[in-house]
């Protein structure tokens, strides 16, 4: 064989092998794999992400929820999935950047066990009183409330050191006041704690937070954002009653380690068309957000500045898990 043919057709084989496992995936039905229960954000997005998904990459994309441990069982299920683009995983601040803080035995690493594809959006919180509390309509009243007994009022959150958790502890303790914390599995078993009273306040992701409230008995007394968001207006920020506080969460989406570098980059590609679908935009504006593709070196450099603010605020609370 001529030198140049040989060279020629080896250079084909080449292209052919590094292209092969983009060219063979998908060849069955994906999952995106959700660390908490249905109902709430996370299941929201997923379930919303994944229509326009199946259609971009041509296979079913099913939702599984694994709930438990503020994120960490069903992060820790995807981490050990299969490195072959099928198992993709819901991300979010909870469980990327704040339980490597505080959980001592975490069976996942975020930074190791986590190939990055795209950043999801980042959706802002409200912080609501619910129908246990009619006499409170605003911010100070909640302070003032809370006062004269460091248990008299209570708040919900969807774990130990999860971020609404975390957000609290930061405002009271700015604010000199101490609530009971009561945590619950999620952010829908939280939300029906609060529409039957078992609680009385909750800082959580403003499209739930504006749901609780049409019927008028719930009220939303401030937003942990930097500015007025949408679905609250007029209603002020925390910041303007002195806690220096925005709080939210950000959610991205994730392939295990080791997944070849072709099929990230072919999610990379089907992901972000997929945010451009008008129904997706729609649920993520219902949420208060919007959607926010990026590339899977944006998503690891956001990923470690998170880490890295969270760990600060992880210890400064010392909202640990044993």
């Amino acid at each position: 064989m001529p030198k140049i043919r040989r060279r020629a057709l080896l250079g084909a084989v080449s292209a052919v092998t590094l292209s092969s496992p983009a060219l063979a995936f998908p060849d069955r039905t994906l999952r995106i794999i959700s660390g908490f229960p249905p109902g709430g954000l996370n299941d929201i997005i997923a379930r919303a992400l994944a229509q326009p998904l199946s259609a971009e990459l041509g296979q079913a994309v099913v939702v599984e929820n694994r709930g438990g441990a503020g994120g960490s069982v069903g992060a820790t299920a995807a981490a050990r999935s299969a490195p072959d683009g099928h198992a993709l995983w819901m991300g979010i601040v909870d469980t990327q950047a704040i339980n490597p803080f505080a959980y001592r035995n975490l069976q996942y690493d975020p930074d190791r066990d986590f190939a990055p594809i795209s950043m999801v959006g980042r959706f802002p919180f409200a912080l609501i009183v619910g129908p246990s509390r009619p006499g409170i309509q605003s911010f100070p009243q909640l302070i003032d409330a809370a006062r004269p007994d460091p248990e008299g009022v209570t708040y919900a959150s969807w774990g130990v050191a999860s971020t609404p958790h975390l957000a609290m502890e930061r405002i009271l303790a700015q604010q000199g006041v101490r609530m009971l914390h009561v945590p619950f599995t999620g952010q829908a078993p939280a939300m029906q704690a609060i529409l039957a009273g078992q609680v009385d306040c909750f800082a959580l992701p403003a499209g739930g937070a504006e749901s609780l409230t049409r019927d008028g008995r719930s009220r939303a007394v401030a937003v942990l954002a930097p500015g007025e968001v949408p679905l609250f207006p007029g209603v002020p920020t925390v910041k303007s009653f002195g806690a220096p506080l925005e709080s939210g969460l950000w959610k991205a989406i994730y392939a295990p380690a080791r997944t070849p570098a072709p099929v990230i980059a072919q999610l990379n590609a089907a992901v972000r068309r997929a945010m451009t679908n008008a129904a997706f935009i729609e649920v993520v504006r219902q949420q208060g957000a919007v959607p926010e593709p990026s590339t899977p070196e944006f998503l690891a450099a956001f990923q470690r500045d998170e880490r890295r603010a969270w760990g600060d605020v992880v210890r400064s609370t010392n909202a640990l898990v044993e």
